[in-house]
């Protein structure tokens, strides 16, 4: 674990930047340019941390840093790695760079996947971090893969019949694990120690790494925005999104949750789920209980801990 007496002082993601207060992307990316150890390139989707950091002229961004289209963040990066190599064998570059793709949900559940699956199966020698505010944020808060069972979006609106999204969020570092890649984990913004060791690890990876980690959304999840670190710790703490890494194949429990508080804890401060709260879709809460208590059972069981 890192230390916060060992972290750089001066921030390579800067202040004023256009995000929202208690955005997550920008917390998570000022603590991503903290873990840097050398030259970096940051490739970014478009997205909320795309649009609100680079307003031109101004820039939060203090590392060379590249915009590409929503789908293929992970291409670009491939790109540039492939590059760098290929100037290495020509005695043309000497230094080793790190490569950093950053994509929302929208840009890695659904709309980049296919990007990242070829990058990952071809190895390509980059980290890929995917901010997570489990809907389309930045277009009008749409749902997307990630979002989850019984979240109101823009178009899963919660009515009298379908209480919100139907479907159930896409397990995505189980698909990028089985590409075989060498590191992938979980992460919380909550706990910024277990965050920023992940990400120096996952620089340290010969080869494509993963980090998917939950980024807080007051304008779309709807609640105050003094409150992102809490409603990122409660997800946390309700074992909502476990925090566990996978290295070489072999899965570890980062965090260990003894005693869980209900998932109700996290759903009540979020006004997306507002409506489930309404006696006629209980049934709802405890749907989303279940998979939550049946998603930590699988986990745990991966790492060893059941």
């Amino acid at each position: 674990m890192v230390r916060l007496k060992d972290l750089p002082a001066e921030d390579l993601f800067t202040s004023g930047h256009r995000l929202c207060a208690g955005c997550g992307a920008g917390i998570i990316a000022r603590m991503t340019m903290k873990a840097l150890r050398g030259p970096t390139i940051v490739v970014n989707a478009t997205g909320c941390l795309e649009v609100a950091s680079t307003i031109y002229p101004y820039t939060a961004w203090k590392v060379s840093w590249v915009h590409v289209a929503f789908e293929n963040a992970a291409s670009v990066a491939a790109g540039i790695e492939a590059a760098y190599k290929a100037m290495m064998r020509r005695n043309a570059w000497d230094k080793k760079v790190d490569i950093i793709a950053f994509g929302g949900d929208g840009g890695t559940f659904d709309i980049g996947l296919q990007a990242l699956s070829g990058a990952l199966e071809r190895g390509h020698d980059f980290l890929y971090i995917c901010y997570d505010n489990e809907a389309y944020m930045n277009t009008g808060i749409q749902r997307s893969g990630a979002t989850p069972h019984g979240a109101a979006t823009t178009t899963s609106p919660a009515g009298t019949k379908i209480p919100g999204k139907p479907e159930f969020k896409k397990d995505l570092i189980g698909i990028c694990a089985a590409h075989g890649i060498e590191y992938a984990a979980t992460a919380s913004p909550a706990y910024w120690n277990d965050y920023i060791t992940k990400v120096r690890k996952a620089l340290e990876v010969d080869g494509p790494a993963v980090i998917h980690v939950f980024s807080p959304c007051p304008v779309g999840m709807r609640f105050d925005s003094a409150k992102s670190i809490e409603v990122a710790r409660l997800a946390v703490q309700t074992r909502y999104w476990p925090v566990y890494e996978v290295e070489k194949g072999k899965y570890k429990l980062n965090i260990k949750v003894p005693k869980p508080k209900p998932v109700t804890e996290f759903l009540k401060v979020q006004g997306r789920f507002r409506h489930l709260f309404q006696p006629q879709f209980k049934h709802v809460i405890d749907e989303i209980q279940q998979y939550v208590d049946e998603n930590w059972k699988r986990i745990t069981e991966l790492c060893g801990e059941a």
